[in-house]
């Protein structure tokens, strides 16, 4: 598991590339990332989501706003 001060760094990464790829601002981004299944399945350590990279969360949290 992440220590607190990675884990917030972690999702910076994937706020930003979420940001990028939606073409919305930083906030809104955490916005929808704070809402998001992904965003707690980041935080739980069994399912080890906080390896993969910053795009490939953002593209989970894509994914599961257009119902994937």
């Amino acid at each position: 598991m992440l220590r607190t001060d990675q884990m917030w760094y972690k999702i910076g990464g994937v706020v930003m590339a979420l940001a990028d790829q939606l073409k919305i601002s930083p906030e809104q981004a955490l916005a929808i990332f704070y809402k998001s299944k992904t965003c707690e399945e980041l935080h739980d350590p069994d399912t080890l989501l906080y390896t993969f990279s910053d795009n490939y969360i953002s593209d989970e949290v894509i994914a599961e706003l257009r119902g994937l």
